[in-house]
């Protein structure tokens, strides 16, 4: 039953000031008449007032601290647009805690914007857009455009291997989100460039006919495993339209089951971030070898609800059953990226 208009009221006021509060804003007060939320922000003279009206009819818990975040700006952050469009950078990236903004770019990869000060950099979230009154395509234009674009000098005489390490400013990993950027490295790796981004600060190109790249899957391997800020071991090639795709391999292919480990390796990963804060969540395995094949497995817990990841196959108690057999008696969960499907009763 739907709660009484008072109620809804008194509760959206209390969650705008509990998020303010949060924020280190001792003096937000609640003015019931006129429906307002009031606070002074640091080094302002007068108060802001937050209308609530707006918020009534979506006053859902994410909505709430969106809008209040965007009241919030960081300190650190140019309040204007044409102060913080220089400074706008884009990145690649797996899951990241709270709300940034993003868009998915590859599989359980996402382009995410950040602003780079000189020692740090603070990660652009949506609620930011309409302080700055932009759209989310002109943040993300203007972080690629803020990118070098380097081109490097020379032609190699055969395969070779060509690699950046970040020292901080040159944002060498998110250089692929560049159309046609990667492909402008042909002649100094001899070949068609596939490339490696196994953690933030490097990056990995050689070519595709180049012996040295099952050596460059393991190296990517290793890293990726290591590292404290991984991103992926998989490799990318350009695609038609000169944006990155994942380097395919299909049966018969020599690094087909290289390929497919990296593949597995980096959905194990990203779903394990997630599992960490998702309740009911179902762990994920990788089995298999090299010669019968590498297997994703998710493991469906004590015949009881859970979210289960998308794997080649679900181990339910002893028994092992093809993801593509279950499938059909699953419901995909909202909101929830990675995706999960929830599941209730064990297969007989």
């Amino acid at each position: 039953m739907r709660l009484p208009r008072r109620l809804r009221r008194a509760r959206l006021a209390s969650r705008v000031l509990k998020r303010l509060r949060r924020a280190g804003l001792a003096d937000a007060r609640y003015d019931g008449r006129a429906f307002q939320v009031r606070f002074t922000a640091p080094g302002d003279d007068v108060p802001t007032i937050i209308e609530l009206g707006p918020l009534l009819a979506t006053q859902g818990r994410r909505r709430v601290d969106d809008y209040v975040a965007g009241l919030l700006l960081n300190p650190e952050l140019p309040h204007s647009w044409s102060e913080v469009k220089p400074l706008l950078r884009p990145v690649l990236r797996g899951a990241t805690p709270g709300s940034p903004l993003r868009r998915p770019v590859l599989p359980f990869l996402s382009e995410f914007v950040v602003v780079d000060h000189p020692d740090t950099m603070t990660y652009v979230s949506a609620a930011q857009l309409a302080a700055w009154n932009v759209t989310a395509d002109q943040v993300f234009t203007a972080g690629r455009a803020n990118l070098t674009g380097a081109v490097l000098q020379g032609r190699a005489i055969e395969p070779t291997i060509v690699q950046f390490v970040d020292d901080g400013d040159a944002y060498w990993t998110s250089h692929l989100l560049l159309p046609h950027w990667l492909e402008c490295l042909a002649d100094q790796v001899g070949g068609v460039p596939v490339a490696f981004t196994p953690e933030r600060g490097t990056l990995l190109v050689t070519a595709d006919n180049s012996a040295h790249l099952p050596g460059l899957f393991a190296q990517a391997e290793q890293i990726f495993t290591t590292s404290s800020r991984p991103i992926t071991p998989m490799a990318y090639v350009s695609d038609d339209n000169g944006c990155p795709q994942p380097y395919a391999a299909p049966p018969g292919h020599p690094l087909h089951q290289t390929v497919g480990r990296a593949e597995r390796l980096l959905a194990l990963h990203e779903y394990a971030r997630q599992a960490a804060h998702t309740r009911n969540a179902a762990a994920l395995r990788l089995t298999g070898d090299a010669s019968s094949g590498w297997r994703t497995q998710a493991l469906w817990p004590q015949n009881e609800p859970t979210l289960l990841p998308r794997a080649d196959e679900i181990l339910a108690g002893s028994a092992v059953h093809p993801w593509q057999s279950l499938a059909p008696h699953l419901t995909q969960a909202p909101d929830l990226d990675p995706p999960r499907w929830q599941a209730t009763h064990w297969p007989t």
